[in-house]
């Protein structure tokens, strides 16, 4: 199946295409990207996938994540990507002293067809917050999150971990799951 990622981010194409391998899946090529103004990963996903739907006649896939902390009361959350110029410094300078580094990551996809129908997906990974970015692959928040029943971080698991495992790569197997999309 054909399809286009309404994103700019290769990093996240990457994933989805180790994900759904059977899609053929490519950046949608577009300007004026709607901003991520909405409440929810669900609202920012299918914005940008309703955007798509005005650039292609392929399948159009909406995704937004983000990472929740507990002790910031679930906050960057949907804001993870505008937070801050540096995420991580923002971080862990926000929890200097925190003991509960519970945290989790979150990811929305929304898939529209030609004709507008819908498809969701969810994914979370369960984790906490490291003391000190650790590891070099992956991006975004990775050198700083540690997955429950690990002892490294995203970035120090690399990216052969995260293509199986992230919350992007759970969020692709629910949609999958839930829907006729093949």
């Amino acid at each position: 199946m054909r399809a286009r990622l309404a994103s700019k981010n290769a990093n996240k194409l990457r994933e989805l295409r180790h994900a759904l391998p059977d899609w053929e899946l490519e950046l949608l090529d577009a300007d004026g990207y709607p901003p991520e103004e909405g409440e929810t990963y669900y609202d920012n996903a299918i914005a940008k996938a309703r955007f798509g739907r005005e650039h292609t006649s392929e399948w159009v896939l909406g995704e937004d994540s983000g990472i929740e902390v507990s002790a910031l009361g679930g906050r960057p959350g949907v804001e993870s990507a505008r937070w801050a110029d540096d995420g991580v410094a923002a971080l862990l300078d926000a929890l200097k002293g925190v003991e509960d580094r519970r945290a989790r990551y979150v990811c929305e996809l929304v898939a529209l067809s030609r004709d507008g129908e819908e498809r969701r997906g969810t994914g979370t990974v369960e984790g906490t917050i490291a003391l000190e970015p650790r590891g070099s692959e992956g991006f975004g928040y990775d050198p700083i999150f540690v997955p429950d029943e690990e002892s490294r971080t995203v970035a120090e698991l690399g990216n052969g971990w995260k293509r199986d495992h992230s919350h992007r790569a759970r969020a692709a197997r629910s949609l999958l799951r839930k829907s006729r999309i093949h």
